[in-house]
């Protein structure tokens, strides 16, 4: 444990973390990014990290992007406790708590009509200055009986908060900066920043890891724990650590307009395997010496939030294939067999799932992501006569038809049909034939496959088998007698 983690569990608490995202959408590469460092930091400390469903928007939030999450987050491997916690769920548990305060004086009733607040937020724009509302109701006790109201929280007029963030330091704010945000809307209903720290306090979290542009809403959440604390104890303030977001190659803030955002892209779309953007989105702002690729024990072992930089990072999707490169050379035959037959569409075909097993060492070290790996096994299921790229079509042409033909002649006569006879064989008739190796290799490589590129030629002749490869060249050589 690093010197700055020393004080992860200083109250004696056991360590809960939590990601709490909003089911408005697909899960977003820097959400991800915020669970996997919320799980890494819980497991390293012998924690819980725990998943909150902030589903209170019923408008934008969809049972689709729900299971959009659940699913994203399932394939990336970061594995919650318990079962999840559906915020909209706890709306009247959340409402007590503001009632709570109002009771004990740390919240009060608000009658400003909307005519009211209108003034008051034209008259901060005319004066150039934030609206921060502290409603004349403030300390008023008359309440009308037949006029809807909202619940304010009553902020301190004085001091300061200062927040010992473990990743952007010691910040603090003036009180004065702050206003009497609502708690519970005039229909009853709470807002975002009560329930947020309702829900933290009951599901014990301890350490609140998020992005930096949650950093302001500290500020607000802190006085509803104190009022709290003060009330009924045992609502002590979290650790903070608010991460950098993640910016695009340009510098800005990352978005759809820089590519692929949300986690199911990079599965579907781009062949990204999880452990490679698992690894990536875990080298996104944290650093553990010079240590590129890291495995998630090692990762579970060193993570420390003092490894998270102030800066943002930049995404790099160059990065993430090359990465994500080291991960398919390194997977296991038979799951990238898998991977390829569902997208090529006989996932439920073993035969040819046996064929991609047996093929995966000589294609997988050619290919950055699935779809290349899935591209690269096309040929060996390609219906005869094959379908060739339009860039290989010239390498078929001129001396090719001749060269292939005595190429039949020379492989017919093969019956040990294995890479070190079959590379003989090329190379005598290369020979013989008084041209270079490439040029006959090539037009068979396009006899073979119909492309330009494949695995080594000889693992190919291997792949396909006597018949078939002697089928292939037939389709494009000289015809006998010509």
């Amino acid at each position: 444990m690093s010197a700055t983690d020393k004080t992860a569990s200083a109250d004696g608490r056991a360590v809960v973390t939590r990601f709490a995202p909003s089911p408005t959408g697909f899960l977003h590469i820097g959400g991800a990014r915020t669970a996997l460092f919320n799980l890494l930091y819980a497991r390293h400390h012998g924690g819980t990290f725990r998943l909150r469903i902030e589903d209170t928007d019923r408008a934008r939030s969809t049972q689709p992007a729900i299971d959009a999450i659940l699913s994203g987050m399932r394939w990336l491997g970061l594995d919650w406790d318990g079962e999840e916690v559906y915020q909209f769920a706890r709306a009247d548990r959340h409402a007590a708590v503001a009632q709570t305060m109002v009771a004990h004086g740390h919240a009060y009733r608000c009658y400003l009509t909307q005519e009211e607040l209108d003034a008051m937020r034209a008259a901060a724009q005319a004066a150039k200055q934030p609206l921060r509302i502290r409603s004349p109701w403030r300390d008023r006790t008359d309440y009308p009986a037949d006029k809807p109201y909202v619940v304010r929280l009553r902020a301190p007029n004085e001091g300061a908060v200062t927040i010992e963030d473990r990743v952007q330091g010691s910040v603090t704010v003036q009180n004065a900066e702050l206003d009497d945000l609502v708690l519970l809307r005039s229909d009853g209903t709470p807002t975002y920043m009560l329930a947020v720290v309702v829900d933290d306090h009951d599901m014990g979290v301890t350490h609140v890891i998020r992005g930096d542009d949650h950093l302001n809403n500290a500020f607000r959440q802190l006085p509803i724990y104190r009022a709290m604390d003060a009330i009924e104890g045992g609502w002590p303030d979290p650790v903070y650590a608010h991460i950098p977001l993640i910016h695009g190659s340009d510098g800005a803030k990352l978005s759809k307009r820089h590519g692929a955002v949300g986690i199911e892209a990079y599965r579907d779309e781009l062949g990204i395997l999880p452990e490679a953007l698992d690894n990536y989105l875990l080298r996104l702002g944290w650093g553990h010496g010079d240590a590129e690729i890291i495995s998630r024990d090692e990762a579970t072992a060193w993570f420390d939030l003092s490894g998270v930089g102030k800066s943002p990072s930049r995404f790099d999707l160059k990065k993430l294939e090359n990465l994500n490169g080291h991960y398919i050379r390194a997977a296991d035959d038979a799951r990238l067999a898998d991977l390829v037959a569902e997208r090529l569409g006989f996932d439920h075909d073993d035969t040819r799932r046996s064929i991609l097993r047996t093929a995966m060492p000589a294609l997988k070290p050619r290919a950055a992501n699935l779809n290349e790996l899935t591209e690269a096994s096309g040929f060996l299921f390609a219906a005869r006569p094959l379908s060739v790229e339009e860039a290989a079509q010239p390498l078929l042409a001129g001396e090719a038809p001749a060269l292939l033909s005595r190429l039949h002649t020379a492989l017919d006569a093969v019956h040990n049909w294995d890479t070190e006879t079959t590379e003989a064989v090329v190379r005598s008739v290369a020979e013989d034939a008084g041209v270079k190796l490439g040029q006959v290799a090539q037009p068979l490589r396009v006899a073979l496959t119909g492309r330009k590129t494949s695995p080594g030629i000889f693992d190919v002749l291997v792949l396909l088998g006597r018949a078939e490869s002697l089928a292939r060249i037939a389709d494009h050589m000289t015809p006998t007698g010509a």
